[in-house]
């Protein structure tokens, strides 16, 4: 990731602490639960490897082809999931827009690895900022009437793995971060 270094391993922070709870999540629930927080995992350890600044870690191109890998068959595996369940198409785009944006790593030449420019296709990362700002705003205003509701009086105490209100500020995290990583684009 290009841009500032405190904003980049804040990102890195936000991205391995928000896989860490998705992974603690996947201790629980039924079989679509798990499978959901096993690839929100993903996604967030991913972006955390990701986002570590260009001066720290510059990965060989290799590297960005592996995670095009990873995140590719995570994508086919979603789209796979989308046939059963409407909300497995955010996990589609999510895990297409890591695949793309470890693709436009890859296509950078090693000589500009630490120089701050365009890659990938403009019209694309102008789709994906587009996504991604209309699912923040969507899942930023659903997360405050469930964190209302999870407060009130008669309402049933969850252990915090299994907190609706959490796994939603998850993905809103992930989402926020998603973000950043495409205006560094």
């Amino acid at each position: 990731m290009h841009g500032p270094e405190s904003a980049a391993w804040l990102l890195v922070a936000l991205c391995a602490a928000t896989g860490a709870y998705c992974l603690l999540r996947r201790r629980g629930g039924d079989e679509e639960q798990r499978r959901t927080a096993g690839a929100e995992a993903l996604m967030g350890f991913g972006m955390a490897l990701m986002a570590v600044p260009a001066a720290v870690l510059t990965p060989p191109r290799w590297a960005w082809l592996a995670y095009a890998t990873v995140f590719g068959a995570a994508a086919l595996r979603a789209l796979w999931a989308a046939r059963h369940a409407g909300h497995h198409v955010h996990h589609l785009v999510g895990t297409s827009a890591m695949a793309y944006m470890s693709l436009a790593m890859a296509a950078r030449p090693a000589a500009h690895a630490h120089h701050s420019g365009p890659t990938g296709s403009p019209a694309l990362t102008a789709a994906l900022v587009v996504y991604f700002t209309g699912y923040v705003l969507w899942s930023g205003l659903r997360l405050v009437p469930a964190a209302t509701a999870a407060g009130a009086p008669g309402t049933e105490t969850l252990a915090w793995g299994r907190r609706p209100e959490l796994a939603r500020a998850c993905r809103l995290s992930m989402a926020i971060g998603m973000l950043a990583m495409l205006f560094t684009m």
